[in-house]
């Protein structure tokens, strides 16, 4: 697969070399292993390993459902209450983190109204934090600690 931007785990893979599948550790099961879910599983296990984000806090694959258009984030935070708070979007490492990405994840936000919003094609990364009062959002310098959220 790719070399990432992020740290090594002990990575789970079995299957074949025409279908590989790789372990998810919050969904508990093994998922096609493509190169977004390589950036996926290396990008939760940082948040988890690194950056003290609670296992049981995060989500992988949650689908919203807008009238009969069902839509899927790739990743949620949630806090303790159940209410989200992140949603991360996921490209392949080949894959430009554009204004098309930024478009997608906030068509999430529109129903989900979180405080960050985060891509990541395992290169890159990038958070903003959403300021509803001034109908804006920064950039910030780093993905945060969970701890400052």
């Amino acid at each position: 697969m790719y070399e990432l931007n992020l740290p090594k785990y002990e990575i789970q893979l079995r299957g074949t070399r025409e279908k590989p599948e790789i372990f998810d550790f919050l969904r508990r099961r093994y998922v096609k292993l493509t190169p977004e879910e390589w950036v996926r599983q290396h990008f939760v296990h940082w948040l988890v390993e690194h950056k003290g984000y609670p296992k049981g806090l995060l989500g992988n694959e949650i689908e919203l459902q807008v009238g009969e258009k069902k839509l899927r984030c790739d990743s949620i935070l949630y806090d303790s209450n159940a209410h989200p708070v992140m949603i991360i979007e996921y490209k392949a490492p080949t894959i430009a983190l554009s204004q098309k990405v930024f478009d997608q994840i906030s068509a999430y936000n529109l129903l989900l109204h979180v405080d960050y919003l985060v891509m990541s094609n395992g290169i890159e990364h990038y958070c903003c934090q959403m300021d509803y009062e001034r109908n804006c959002y920064y950039f910030l310098q780093d993905i945060p600690d969970y701890e400052k959220i």
